[in-house]
C-alpha cells in the first residue's frame, strides 16, 4: 500500500503526518525547519529527530514514502526551497510537492475545489481559492501592515485600549491583567516595558484580553469585536473577488477557519460569520477548525 507524508512547516513549529491511502498512520510536531527561521544544523537536526519519532510510531520507513507534500511559508525563496529539496531527497522517498502554506489550508478545507479561508494566529491572513483554481489572499502582510486578529494585534490594541482608558479614568479589568501576566508593579513600569525595543512578546496577552472579555470587561470585549470586523472585512474583499470572477447567479463561496486565535476566541470567529451574514445571510460556514497538515496531506494523496 502506498504511503504519503504530509508536513506543514511553520516558523516556529512543523507538523508531520505519515499516512497510507486511507488512514493516518503517525502523527509528530516537532521544531521548525524553516531555514529563514533556524540555521541549517537546527533544521536538520529537527527534521532527522521528527522522522525518527514518525518512523517509531508508525513502524514504517519514510524511504518507503510514495510521495511527500510541504505546505510552507516563503517557497519563493531559494534558502527556503532549495534546502527542503535537498534533504527530502537525501532522506524520504518518492517524489515531493512543495506548496505555499495558503494552499495546503485551502485544501485541507475545500478539498481543492473554491472557497475561502480565514486564518489567525501569531499573524493572520484571508485567502481565497476560484472555482478555476485561482488564489487570491488579502491581508497577511506582516506585524507593521497588517495581521488583523492576530495574537501580537490582539495583544497591541489592548495595551493601546488599556492606556487610554488609564487616561479616561475609565475602570477596566484589563489593566491590572497586564500587569499581572508581565509581572509589573504599576502602569509606569507598563510604559516602560511595553516600549522597549525590542518590544516584548505581545501575542502572550490575547489570552489574558479573552478572559477579561469573558468576565464582562468592554474594554476586552471591544477590542475583540474590532478584530472580528476587520478580519470579516478582508473576508468580504476576498469573497467579493471571487464571486466578481464566477457567472453563475447568486453564487457564494463557503467559509472556513483556522489558527489558534479562531479556535480559542469564539468570540472573534462567531463575530466575523454575524458581520458577513448580516450583508450574506446565505453564507455557508465550514464546520470545526480546519487542519492543514490534512491538505498537504490530500495533495500528497491526489498529486
Amino acid at each position: 500500500m502506498a504511503l504519503y507524508l504530509a508536513v506543514d512547516l511553520g516558523g516556529t513549529k512543523t507538523e508531520y503526518v505519515l499516512a497510507d491511502e486511507t488512514r493516518e498512520l503517525a502523527r509528530v510536531r516537532g521544531g521548525t525547519i524553516k531555514r529563514m527561521r533556524t540555521d541549517a544544523g537546527t533544521a536538520e537536526q529537527n527534521f532527522d529527530a521528527a522522522i525518527r519519532e514518525l518512523e517509531a510510531k508508525s513502524g514504517r520507513s519514510v524511504r518507503d514514502v510514495t510521495r511527500s507534500c510541504v505546505g510552507a511559508a516563503g517557497v519563493t525563496v531559494p534558502l527556503v526551497t532549495d534546502w527542503i529539496r535537498k534533504i527530502f531527497a537525501e532522506r524520504v522517498g518518492g517524489s515531493l510537492i512543495l506548496l505555499g502554506d495558503v494552499e495546503i489550508a485551502l485544501d485541507g478545507a475545500f478539498f481543492g475545489g473554491p472557497g475561502v479561508l480565514v486564518m489567525a494566529g501569531t499573524g493572520s491572513n484571508v485567502a481565497g481559492r476560484s472555482a478555476a483554481g485561482k488564489l487570491t489572499t488579502a491581508g497577511g502582510w506582516g506585524p507593521a501592515l497588517a495581521d488583523q486578529g492576530s495574537g501580537a494585534r490582539i495583544g497591541q490594541q489592548a495595551l493601546r485600549d488599556a492606556a487610554l482608558a488609564y487616561d479616561e479614568e475609565r475602570e477596566t479589568l484589563l489593566l491590572p491583567a497586564i500587569l499581572q501576566a508581565w509581572n509589573l508593579k504599576d502602569f509606569d513600569e507598563l510604559v516602560a516595558y511595553a516600549n522597549q525595543i525590542p518590544s516584548p512578546d505581545l501575542t502572550r496577552l490575547a489570552p489574558v484580553v479573552t478572559a477579561c472579555a469573558d468576565a464582562g470587561d468592554a474594554v476586552a470585549q471591544r477590542v475583540l469585536r474590532r478584530e472580528a470586523e476587520e478580519l470579516a472585512h478582508l473576508a468580504h474583499i476576498v469573497i467579493d473577488r471571487l464571486r466578481r470572477e464566477d457567472t453563475r447567479s447568486g453564487w457564494l463561496p463557503d467559509l472556513a477557519f483556522t489558527g489558534s486565535i479562531l479556535e480559542h476566541v469564539p468570540s472573534i470567529r462567531e463575530g466575523i460569520i454575524e458581520i458577513l451574514r448580516d450583508e450574506m445571510p446565505d453564507l455557508k460556514v465550514v464546520p470545526g477548525m480546519i487542519d492543514p497538515p490534512l491538505g498537504a496531506l490530500w495533495r500528497a494523496r491526489h498529486g
